[in-house]
Parts: C-alpha cells; sequence; structure tokens
C-alpha cells in the first residue's frame, strides 16, 4: 500500500484556505499555526481510513474551544475551519450557524429543550459556534434551565458526532470555570485554540486594510492618532481588539463627512473625499476625557 500526501492534499483544495487565513487575517501566529497541525492530522487520518488503517482507533475529536478577547477573529476563524472540515469530508454541509445562549435556553419550564433541539437541528452537517458559552451555566440560579441546554448538547456532541462539530468561545478564564464545572463537555473538546490580542501595531494595519476596503486612506499624522487612541482605549473596560477599531474608524468616517459638508462653497477634488485627516481621528470623546 502506497499513500501520496502532497496528492491527497492537493485534491482537498485547503491550500486555498489556509492561504486566505495568512493574508486576510493580521497576527494571530500561533492560531493559524494551529489550525494546521489540526487540518495535517485530519488529512492524514482520512487517508489512513482511506487505506482501512486505523479502523479499530478512536475517532479524532473535532469539538473545539476558541478563547480569547473579543474582536479577536473567533468567528472568522471558525468559518474558516468549517470550511476545511467541508472540504476534508469531516462535516457533509460545511456551514455555520453562531448562536449565545439566548439561542438555546427558554425562560420557563418546557421551553430549553425544544429551542436547543431546533438550533441543534439548523447545525447538523455543519459547525456550531456558541458564543461566551460560559453563560449557559449559571449554578447559583436554581430556576436557570441552561444546564438542561447543556445536557442535550452533551448527548449529540457525544452521539452525533460525525455530523456535527461544535466550538465553545469566551474569554480565557471563564471558560476555564466552565469547563471545571462541566467534566462532560470538557473531555468531549480536544482541541483548545487561544487567540491573542492585537499589538497597537496589528490594529493599525487591520485600520489600514478597513479603510482601503472603504476606498479611504489615513494621513501619517490621523494613523500617528489612531495609535494614541488605540493606547488609551485598549486601558478601558470594554476594548474589543479588531472591533473596536473598526468602530472607530465608522467614527472617523463620520467626522469626515460632516467635514466635507461644512467646508462650504469649496471645490472636493478626489483626495479630500477619500482621505482621513487627524481631526477626524482627534475629534473622538476619548480625546477629550481625562484618563
Amino acid at each position: 500500500m502506497v499513500a501520496n500526501l502532497q496528492e491527497e492534499y492537493n485534491k482537498t483544495n485547503i491550500q486555498d484556505i489556509i492561504d486566505q487565513l495568512e493574508n486576510d487575517l493580521v497576527g494571530l501566529v500561533p492560531v493559524k499555526r494551529r489550525i494546521k497541525e489540526i487540518a495535517a492530522l485530519l488529512l492524514v487520518q482520512r487517508l489512513r481510513k482511506n487505506l482501512g488503517l486505523g479502523l479499530n482507533s478512536s475517532a479524532v475529536g473535532l469539538h473545539m474551544s476558541f478563547t480569547g478577547s473579543p474582536g479577536t477573529g473567533k468567528t472568522e476563524v471558525a468559518t474558516r475551519m468549517a470550511d476545511i472540515l467541508f472540504k476534508l469530508g469531516y462535516i457533509r454541509k460545511g456551514h455555520l450557524i453562531t448562536v449565545t445562549r439566548d439561542d438555546l435556553v427558554g425562560q420557563y419550564i418546557g421551553h430549553t429543550a425544544p429551542k436547543t433541539k431546533e438550533v441543534l437541528k439548523q447545525a447538523m452537517g455543519g459547525v456550531l459556534f456558541i458564543d461566551e458559552a460560559y453563560y449557559l451555566y449559571k449554578p447559583d440560579n436554581e430556576r436557570d434551565y441552561g444546564s438542561e441546554a447543556i445536557e442535550i448538547l452533551l448527548q449529540v456532541m457525544e452521539n452525533q458526532r460525525e455530523d456535527l462539530v461544535v466550538i465553545l468561545a469566551g474569554y480565557k478564564e471563564r471558560m476555564d470555570t466552565f469547563y471545571e464545572s462541566n467534566p462532560g463537555l470538557s473531555s468531549r473538546v480536544a482541541n483548545h485554540i487561544e487567540f491573542p490580542d492585537y499589538t497597537p501595531q496589528e490594529l493599525i494595519l487591520i485600520g489600514r486594510m478597513i479603510l482601503q476596503e472603504q476606498q479611504y486612506k489615513m494621513t501619517q499624522e490621523a494613523e500617528l492618532a489612531l495609535l494614541e487612541y488605540i493606547t488609551k482605549r485598549s486601558q478601558m473596560p470594554l476594548f474589543a481588539n479588531a472591533r473596536t477599531i473598526s468602530n472607530a474608524i465608522d467614527t472617523a468616517r463620520m467626522k469626515h463627512a460632516n467635514r466635507m459638508f461644512n467646508s462650504g462653497d469649496r471645490v472636493l477634488t478626489k483626495s479630500d473625499l477619500v482621505t482621513i485627516e487627524v481631526e477626524d481621528i482627534r475629534q473622538s470623546s476619548l480625546f477629550s476625557e481625562v484618563l
């Protein structure tokens, strides 16, 4: 028996997805490396199966845990992971369903089970991404029905693991506590991937990419002001990495538009209409607050 791993790899076309991860997502080096490792393991396992090897061994665990701060690319990477699993033949459809506690847990007796089962039905053949999964478990509230959703989820993760991949996501510290309180879940999650916060320089690059997609650009002075914004904002509550930068860019665009509108009778050039100036950044309320 012989096997050409490179030939098998080329058949899957997953290199396109790997390339997209590298090119489209800034930073996240350890995450990208881990995704490649998982893809390699799954490819080898598929090849072994095709050759009749390891048929009596346990299947590769596909359920995953993505931990990290908001805005670090967890949902985006989950989408790419669904594509990889589909191309490798581990899921039938390759779609991603993103949910939170509110989509799974009901507010009264008898409401949770049908809600959870309906979500699972929609996700079958693909990937179910549960964001802030720790909110499913509220041990201090005797009337909370999150534990019922967890029990149903556990059954499906075990008994239908060949037709559904579950990714649990959230802050690392809270997820660690969540797993400690729910050993059944922890034992079913084979792949743990931690998403690091972006550096200020990486966030600047993300800002550039967002503006480029929208056919804008920043002056050097505006970029320095954005870097100052990032430095200050990252020390405040509810900082959400790329999401925060996207919001900052949206605000700057509104300030820019207002500046254009108030420019009087001056003829506006193309450069005027596409250039974010330092004042568009510094009009943020953050610069007027006393930290």
